[in-house]
């Protein structure tokens, strides 16, 4: 059953990945990305590690894609020319494609005398304490460098925001 599903959440994963280099609207690209986005949520269930799941669901699926479909509503496409076709598309897929080779021979090599770690067991309290007590500064850096950038692409989006 688990196979299956993995299956499943792989495939949807894939389609999105897909949907998102192969069209030409970029709110539809943005929709495929929250696909594949749910999709790897998905899988993170499947291997037990509920908080990898959650944080794609809410920060991945949620807030960077609101803020890119929030970019593309902002943006001033009328003063930017119609893109067709990127002249570099042929070294793009040569690079995926060496990249995807890199990727499958790592996979594929079996090496039976590499050690298996110990899987340590967390807990979401203990990492949400960890979270809210070790490491609340920099959280709370990292959140506020996001709305300063935001911010800033607002000004810069709004009509006369140059000047």
């Amino acid at each position: 059953m688990s196979l299956a599903l993995f299956i499943v959440a792989g495939g949807l994963a894939t389609v999105g990945g897909i949907g998102v280099v192969t069209t030409r609207n970029v709110v539809y690209a943005a929709l495929f990305l929250l696909l594949t986005l749910l999709a790897m949520a998905g899988v993170f269930l499947l291997v037990l590690a509920e908080f990898l799941a959650l944080v794609q669901i809410l920060i991945y699926g949620g807030a960077v894609v609101m803020v890119l479909i929030f970019a593309i509503m902002l943006t001033r496409t009328r003063e930017f020319p119609r893109i067709s076709d990127n002249p570099q598309w042929l070294l793009g897929a040569v690079a995926a494609v060496a990249v995807f080779g890199v990727l499958a021979a790592g996979f594929l090599i079996d090496r039976p005398d590499a050690p298996m770690p110990e899987r340590a067991v967390f807990t979401l309290g203990s990492l949400g304490n960890a979270l809210f007590t070790q490491w609340a500064l920099p959280f709370e850096i990292a959140s506020l460098v996001l709305l300063v950038a935001l911010i800033g692409a607002i000004i810069i989006a709004r009509p006369g925001g140059r000047e």
